[in-house]
């Protein structure tokens, strides 16, 4: 198990250094390692009415969506805490984070929560195939 556990925290810290970096687009050169070809990947949020919302992407739709937002912007997404389930060939990972703008900025600009699921390969291999994530917001806090 903790092998596993192991594998699966260099997925996800892989994932959380792809993401991160200063204005421009990323190095997305490790995306077909890190991610099965079917992953979806989910942002969600509420509208100014309280209305729930949601993007879903695609591998490539995400990289197009990410470098669009992320041109003018430097976005460093570190992972505070994790809780990892494993059973047999899947993985959950409840995995909080804060983005910055700076790996070093004294405060975050925003915190949330990725519920990220792992499939393992028939080779042993551990790799992201959804993703869904949601921001703090007024009324939203994590912990509460």
């Amino acid at each position: 198990m903790q092998d596993q556990a192991t594998a699966i925290g260099a997925v996800l810290d892989a994932m959380y250094a792809m993401i991160s970096g200063p204005a421009g687009p990323r190095d997305w050169s490790r995306q077909d390692e890190l991610f099965h070809p079917d992953c979806r990947q989910i942002r969600t949020g509420a509208d100014a009415d309280g209305m729930p919302w949601m993007l879903a992407f695609g591998l490539a739709e995400y990289r197009e969506d990410a470098d669009r937002l992320l041109a003018g912007m430097d976005f460093y997404e570190v992972e505070t805490a994790r809780e990892l389930r494993i059973f047999g060939n899947i993985a959950h990972a409840w995995s909080t984070y804060e983005a910055r703008s700076a790996p070093d900025a004294a405060e975050p600009e925003r915190r949330g929560i990725n519920s990220i699921q792992l499939y393992r390969e028939a080779d042993g291999r551990w790799r992201i195939i959804n993703m869904i994530w949601d921001n703090e917001r007024p009324g939203l806090r994590i912990g509460e």
